[in-house]
């Protein structure tokens, strides 16, 4: 069993308490819990791998140290020893989207960056509802649930809450998002529980809340002009090239409609299109890569659909060491911007000490830095258009009638 020092130095974190602890709109207890939290005062500062920002966090754990005891494992306790977090979910514009095994989202990735920050394997489970994914938390078969569940869903359950923005629901609901998402623990004294409400705090503090959230804002598809343009492209345009950019997927392994969305991002499946720099046809190549994919006529729907797909799996061929869903969005800001200034980018986050490997962190250097270097803020709407595209074309039913 290790000390509870252990956990302390998960975190980096100043702990407070004050009477008005349990009224902290951040974290939701159920009454049994609210109840037995006494008034405590005690503070402590910790250091955690490199420097960070110290983040406020709730009364509540350190109550849970005098009611749990020095000797009975903790959640936490058991998510490191596992070397795993398991989170349970329902699929849902907030929490995570899933078509043929292509995970991705606001809740998800919010997530899956917890369960690094904790340096443990992330263990992802669709389920069919809310009640579902409470139940598996309740009976101790998931750590976490992450829902859009009310405070009465949550209360039923005698589960305890956490806001993933930390108190600022404003940045889920500008980007179209359900400022109601949480996580649902089974046990809200438990460490867990704090230190996932420190590292959404400091997500916030240090702009990475918002910068995912924009990522995944779903505004633009919910934009009348944009749905209506978009709807008409697959109705129209796209039954006539589906074929191609099928067999053209299938060649180079890489997904079909991906390639769709790429292709609808650049010309709106419109061969003759051309850009204000010259750029011309439906996978926009320029001179130099379409004569690099053996491309002779751009405006050609077949030979550019060909020449889009070579390109984009020779994107994809250059991040395989880096897992889905991330994998893709590398590759797309390769093909927008190029791979050497995508390189110049991950090398200044390794200096930073950020991790190279994760979009998220690619995400926020490209925001921070967008005023500096135009192309950053293009690659930021590039990649997050067609993500967008993408969900929607993935979605769209009448797809499999054509």
């Amino acid at each position: 069993m290790r000390p509870i020092s252990d956990w302390l130095a998960l975190r980096p974190a100043f702990f407070s308490l004050n009477n008005d602890s349990t009224q902290s709109p951040k974290i939701r207890l159920n009454q049994e819990q609210t109840e037995t939290i006494q008034s405590y005062s005690f503070s402590k500062k910790t250091a955690f791998n490199t420097l960070k920002k110290p983040v406020l966090v709730s009364s509540l754990i350190i109550a849970g140290l005098s009611l749990q005891g020095f000797g009975e494992a903790t959640q936490l306790d058991q998510v490191i020893e596992s070397q795993k977090l398991r989170v349970v979910s329902v699929a849902g514009d907030t929490t995570f989207f899933s078509r043929d095994s292509f995970l991705h989202g606001f809740g998800y990735e919010m997530s899956r960056e917890f369960a690094r920050d904790l340096n443990v394997k992330f263990e992802f489970k669709q389920v069919a509802t809310t009640a579902a994914a409470l139940d598996l938390v309740k009976k101790g078969k998931a750590d976490i649930a992450l829902t859009t569940a009310t405070t009465s869903q949550l209360q039923s359950k005698s589960l305890a809450a956490v806001d993933l923005t930390c108190g600022n629901t404003q940045v889920l609901t500008t980007q179209g998002l359900d400022p109601a998402l949480n996580w649902a623990f089974r046990d809200g004294l438990d460490p867990l529980v704090g230190s996932s409400h420190g590292f959404v705090c400091e997500q916030r503090q240090i702009g990475s809340t918002k910068q995912l959230a924009a990522f995944y804002s779903r505004t633009m598809m919910n934009d009348q002009v944009e749905r209506t343009a978009f709807a008409e492209a697959l109705s129209t345009r796209l039954p006539l090239l589906k074929a191609s950019f099928q067999m053209n997927a299938k060649q180079q392994k890489i997904d079909w409609q991906l390639l769709a969305a790429v292709s609808y991002q650049e010309s709106h499946l419109v061969s003759t299109a051309i850009s204000p720099t010259g750029v011309t046809g439906l996978m926009m190549l320029t001179q130099g890569t379409a004569m690099q994919m053996g491309v002779k006529n751009r405006r050609d729907p077949v030979e550019s659909i060909k020449g889009g797909a070579q390109y984009l799996k020779l994107m994809q061929d250059q991040y395989t060491d880096i897992p889905n869903p991330d994998r893709v969005w590398f590759s797309l800001a390769a093909y927008n911007m190029g791979t050497g200034t995508l390189e110049r980018v991950r090398t200044m986050l390794r200096k930073a000490g950020k991790n190279p490997n994760n979009w998220a962190d690619v995400f926020q250097y490209l925001a921070d830095n967008k005023a500096k270097n135009t192309q950053y803020g293009q690659c930021m709407h590039y990649v997050t258009r067609i993500r967008g595209y993408l969900e929607a074309i993935k979605q769209d039913r009448n797809l499999t009638k054509i």
